[in-house]
Formats: C-alpha cells, sequence, structure tokens
C-alpha cells in the first residue's frame, strides 16, 4: 500500500495505552516521513463520531485490557468505527496479569470493520486498580521495544494489499470467548461490578475526577454522587490531586491484593506480524 497519513487512536483512562500508541505512531510516521493525526475516543463526547479513515491510512489503535478483553463498555462505540481499507496495527495494555482475548477480539473488530490488521502488539501498563502493579510502565525498556516494533511495521507496510490477511494473534475463538472471572480462596466468584470509589475528607471540589471519567459517571456539581456506572478504570482515583477518591469494598480490595501478590514477576511485551 502507498501510505499517506499515520493516526493515533485510543482509549486510554490512565493514560498507559495513549503513551504506547504515541510511541508506535510517532515513530511510525518519522520512519515513514508521513504526518500523525489524533483521536482519543477515551472521554464520552468523542465517541460520538469516528474519523473517516482511507487506504492511505495507517491505524494504530489502541485499548486496555478488561477482564481479558476489549472493554466491553467499548463494543457499540466501536462498531461505528470504519476502516474503509486502512492499515490497521490493533494494540492492548494489560495490568502484568495477561491480555487473555483482548488482542484478538480487538484484531477481529478491526478487520470486521474494514481495516487490514497486518501487525499487532500487546503492552504491559501499570494496572488501573494499582500502584505497585506493574509500577511505572510503560518504562523505557518498553518504550524501545515500541520504537523497533513500528520500524518493522514501517518496512512491512508496503506490502500490505487487499489481499493482506489479518495478523495472527494468540486467542480463543470468538464462539469461546470468555471474561475473565476473579474468585476469592474458596473458588467463589468476586463480583465487584457495581462497586464505586468514595470520596475522602481531602476533596475539594475541584472537578478534575468529574473531568476524566470516561463513562461521564461523576456529577461535576457534587463529585461524591454517581450518575452512571463505574468501570473500575482508575482515572478519579489516579489524578485526584488530593488523593481524595478510594475504593473500600472488601471484594475489590481482595481482588487488588491478589493481583499484587499474584503477579510480581515482569511480564513481557507481545509483538505480532
Amino acid at each position: 500500500m502507498k501510505a499517506e497519513r499515520v493516526w493515533k487512536m485510543y482509549w486510554s483512562a490512565t493514560g498507559t495505552t495513549k503513551t504506547v500508541v504515541s510511541a508506535i505512531a510517532d515513530r511510525l510516521a518519522a520512519e515513514l516521513g508521513l504526518p500523525v493525526e489524533t483521536y482519543d475516543f477515551t472521554l464520552p463526547a468523542a465517541r460520538r463520531t469516528a474519523p473517516e479513515f482511507a487506504a492511505g491510512d495507517v491505524v494504530v489503535f489502541g485499548t486496555p485490557t478488561y477482564a481479558g478483553r476489549v472493554p466491553n463498555v467499548l463494543l457499540k462505540y466501536l462498531e461505528t468505527v470504519k476502516g474503509s481499507g486502512a492499515a490497521a496495527i490493533p494494540v492492548v495494555t494489560f495490568g502484568n496479569r495477561a491480555f487473555d482475548d483482548a488482542l484478538i477480539e480487538l484484531r477481529d473488530i478491526l478487520a470486521d470493520n474494514g481495516f487490514r490488521p497486518f501487525a499487532a502488539a500487546a503492552f504491559v501498563g501499570e494496572h488501573s486498580f494499582s500502584k505497585t502493579l506493574a509500577a511505572g510502565r510503560p518504562d523505557a525498556d518498553d518504550l524501545l521495544l515500541a520504537a523497533q516494533f513500528a520500524e518493522q511495521a514501517a518496512a512491512r507496510l508496503a506490502g500490505v494489499d487487499a489481499q493482506t490477511a489479518p495478523v495472527e494473534v494468540p486467542g480463543r475463538a470468538r464462539e469461546a470467548r470468555t471474561y475473565y472471572q476473579p474468585r476469592d480462596r474458596a473458588g467463589n466468584p468476586v463480583d465487584i461490578r457495581k462497586v464505586k470509589p468514595l470520596t475522602g475528607e481531602a476533596c475539594d471540589q475541584c472537578g478534575i475526577c468529574a473531568a476524566v471519567c470516561p463513562m461521564g459517571s461523576i456529577n461535576p456539581e457534587n463529585v461524591r454522587e454517581y450518575t452512571g456506572i463505574c468501570i473500575k478504570c482508575g482515572a478519579c482515583v489516579k489524578k485526584c490531586p488530593q488523593g481524595a477518591k478510594y475504593y473500600d469494598d472488601a471484594g475489590y480490595l481482595y481482588h487488588k491484593t491478589e493481583l499484587e501478590e499474584g503477579y510480581k514477576r515482569r511480564a513481557e511485551v507481545s509483538l505480532f506480524f
């Protein structure tokens, strides 16, 4: 294909997916000598529309992994994003446990929507629940891999055409995919879907939490009030300058501790062509 423009397109509540996608796309554009455009669909207003892609576009498309999958709250929006023959690089981030079926699911979504996914990657990012699980990742070593991956992708781009098969990535067939289910020590499911953060006395009502909530679920007039669902993305907790947002739900805290204690090893980046 003859590439004419590189896109970075991502959903990134705490910034890790943005960092990885940007590192890949910026290096890719530099290698190809092409302009870069950005579409960040993290906040609700951005999900009312989508860019119009063309066959000369190369889209580095990123989402985090939630329960081993593409976040289900994004699926309806992703159906509206049409590739029109654009080349694509699906990228997922994961919080040091595993990316399970997230990458193959994102690849399939893009292929179904008229993109040509010719390369793919899974990078580690600091877990949304934790400040210690994969703390500081993506780090310098990860970003070096992102740059090297982009260089290899740039070299392969000329061979991408309408007959290019979607890049092979690990994961289960569509009908076999399930969501990761945390369990307690007795094997009982830990269900945190309805859990919401609390707001401590340190809150000064600055409104940052409401502004960064990707679901638009925090009332900006009263940030202790939730008007919609909480997806446990960590944006309000990690971006509060006063450290006033926190969880005290027993199931949430148990699951967080189990992850922190069970996945201390340095998970590896995975790259696919």
